[in-house]
């Protein structure tokens, strides 16, 4: 994608602008970012999914049997002709990895990271449905697919700013309104991390929120030590050779704390570790179960399907990206990573980015060892799979 063409999606700045300007730093409303846009999905298709074991749903209820009311999913078949006639919303997380009509909203957003794409949350809201005033920690964009919302735009917020006493629910205790916008279908705003939000069903509306993975600093220094941990040895430990005579025994000296952080430095710092930790941590699928290939498949298999005219396409749940290191490929496929050979540069590239793989675009690859092994691996762990199974 060219970052220096306008696009409609961004209201007609290019993508270097709105990374420049926007991103992380202020809203930005954009009418008819998608002219004409029609939901893959209805409000009957959307309660449907609510109803499935393996979908993470829940229902906000403003006025129910305490305020704010929270119930989690799946929902049986009639919960809904329970609910009052206004002031209730139904959200489904992920929708992208169950209607793949979802799924291929998120190639407009190519312009930023795949791996940095959480997913696809549309929320259905009655007349006056509404999740209260909050604020989200990552950058959301904020797509209205049906009737009509309004969201009023308040101030930026902290972890210590006054929230509401719920236990599920971080409902903010003070909103300081500056902004507000009635958003029809097409219409679309882009709110950066922390800013407050308060979004209000006028009429039955549907909204896509598209949300982005931002790992907190607890998250990543929890994760990566113990990512690093799997590594060290029980000998490495704090030393304290040519120390001193110590003047009071009693007493941690700089030196000590010097001593530990070159002893923290020295793998906090490896790159190599850090960047295959990221790598696995970002492509992790939001529900592993969903990503699960054949426990034993032969590569003739494989190769045999291919040339018969099976076409591999990747699993939704699964998430992708690759990085190099010195001469080699680093694929990380599903929460798992892979060296491989920079030779198969472009056939990562296209594993990575294509729809669909197939004797047409894979012929000149099926004739290397390693490429063959590659692909033969990747259906074995679920992230790609056969269009016919």
């Amino acid at each position: 994608m060219n970052p220096d063409i306008p696009l409609q999606l961004l209201g007609g700045i290019t993508a270097r602008e709105f990374l420049r300007d926007y991103w992380q730093k202020k809203p930005l409303l954009i009418r008819q970012a998608i002219p004409d846009f029609e939901s893959p999905i209805d409000a009957d298709e959307l309660a449907g999914l609510a109803l499935e074991e393996e979908v993470e749903s829940r229902l906000v209820i403003e006025h129910g049997e305490r305020p704010w009311e929270l119930r989690r999913g799946p929902f049986a078949e009639d919960t809904f002709s329970t609910l009052p006639e206004r002031e209730w919303t139904l959200l489904v997380q992920a929708v992208d990895q169950f209607v793949p009509e979802v799924a291929e909203l998120l190639e407009q957003f190519r312009f930023l990271p795949s791996w940095r794409i959480d997913d696809v949350m549309i929320s259905f809201a009655a007349p006056g449905g509404s999740v209260g005033p909050h604020f989200d920690n990552y950058d959301v964009f904020l797509l209205q697919a049906h009737g009509k919302r309004n969201w009023k735009i308040g101030q930026m917020c902290s972890s210590d700013s006054p929230m509401l006493q719920h236990a599920d629910l971080r409902i903010l205790a003070e909103f300081e309104e500056i902004a507000e916008w009635v958003l029809e279908p097409g219409d679309m705003l882009y709110l950066p991390p922390r800013l407050a939000h308060y979004g209000i069903a006028e009429d039955d509306c549907m909204t896509y929120s598209v949300g982005f993975r931002a790992p907190s600093a607890a998250e990543v220094l929890t994760h990566f030590t113990d990512f690093l941990s799997q590594y060290l040895t029980d000998e490495e430990r704090y030393t304290d050779a040519d120390i001193q005579p110590a003047s009071d025994p009693h007493q941690i000296q700089s030196d000590a704390l010097d001593r530990l952080k070159s002893l923290l430095a020295e793998h906090m710092s490896d790159e190599r570790m850090l960047l295959t930790w990221f790598g696995q941590f970002m492509t992790e699928p939001r529900y592993p179960e969903l990503v699960a290939g054949p426990e034993e498949l032969l590569e003739e298999d494989v190769v045999g399907s291919l040339e018969d005219g099976g076409v591999l396409i990747r699993n939704p749940s699964a998430r992708m990206a690759w990085s190099e290191v010195d001469d080699d490929l680093l694929l990380f496929a599903s929460g798992q990573s892979r060296y491989l050979p920079g030779k198969l540069r472009e056939l990562l590239k296209m594993i990575c980015a294509a729809d669909a793989l197939h004797i047409d675009n894979l012929s000149e690859w099926l004739a290397d060892d390693d490429a063959r092994d590659l692909l033969c691996e990747l259906v074995k762990q679920g992230s790609l799979g056969f269009a016919d199974e």
